[in-house]
């Protein structure tokens, strides 16, 4: 069986993982394995998605499982991206979710539900049975990826989405081939999320691997092409996991930023 969900395309024997580590072919179809296992859920800020123009100064819960379909060298989150946790998450129904998400509204006046830490569509189907739930029940969407999923798997739940921060991680060839990544899948993605929902993006800045400013300049033109009002998000990049190289130069950071604003209305530093 062949995983249609992003560009990887897995060809899977029964019983065999694929890629992210999160679905498997079991009984002849393709599922997701990860399907309700949770590895972290918080109360968080709204801007810690980052959503800096989406309810601003409003709480949401957060909630990620395990797995993804790519494996960046700095990874901030790759104890759980990068790993089968089945064993060590606790399982949440849809229900159970949705149950805490109305009790934490009533509480602290949290918004609704944010899919996020791994990469959420990779296990899309525990995404649309949530993100329904909290629609029935007054609740906004929220949802950060990586953009590499499928437009059909991206059809499946916009309806159910009311905002997303998809991670732009760079734009050329060389530097996707590098992160193991689709350039074109994500800027697909991002295009027809656009047209859809709340986007705001977020670019993590790498020291000698991304920061090429007349390659980011292009990144920026791209932006504006589709809206100049996109809010983009320059993160500060910090040695982590495999990725060796120092952390960004705040010089490098506030050169992007001063070309982003060439371009953009929204220009947003973070990890400073």
């Amino acid at each position: 069986m062949r995983c249609e969900v992003c560009f990887r395309h897995c060809d899977l024997k029964e019983g065999q993982l694929g890629f992210c580590k999160a679905r498997i072919c079991r009984e002849g179809k393709i599922v997701a394995d990860n399907y309700g296992y949770i590895t972290s859920i918080g109360l968080d800020p709204i801007e810690k998605k980052p959503l800096y123009e989406f309810h601003p100064g409003s709480y949401i819960l957060s909630l990620g499982s395990y797995g993804c379909n790519l494996a960046c060298p700095f990874c901030q989150n790759y104890e759980i991206s990068q790993y089968r946790l089945k064993k060590e998450a606790n399982y949440y129904s849809p229900e159970d979710i949705i149950s805490q998400a109305l009790y934490l509204k009533e509480r602290y006046g949290n918004i609704g539900l944010a899919f996020t830490y791994n990469e959420a569509l990779v296990g899309y189907e525990y995404v649309l049975d949530c993100a329904k739930l909290a629609h029935e029940h007054g609740l906004l969407n929220v949802l950060v990826t990586n953009g590499c999923a499928s437009l059909e798997v991206l059809h499946k739940i916009l309806p159910y989405i009311d905002a997303m921060n998809i991670d732009l991680k760079g734009f050329d060839e060389k530097y996707f081939s590098y992160i193991g990544s689709s350039l074109s899948m994500t800027k697909e993605f991002i295009k027809e999320a656009y047209q859809h929902c709340h986007v705001e993006l977020t670019t993590l800045v790498v020291t000698l691997r991304n920061d090429d400013l007349s390659v980011f300049e292009e990144e920026c033109k791209w932006i504006a092409s589709l809206d100049d009002m996109i809010p983009l998000h320059l993160s500060r990049y910090f040695p982590r996991y495999k990725e060796k190289s120092p952390a960004t130069p705040m010089k490098t950071l506030l050169g992007m930023e001063k070309i982003a604003k060439k371009y953009l209305k929204s220009v947003y530093l973070g990890n400073v």
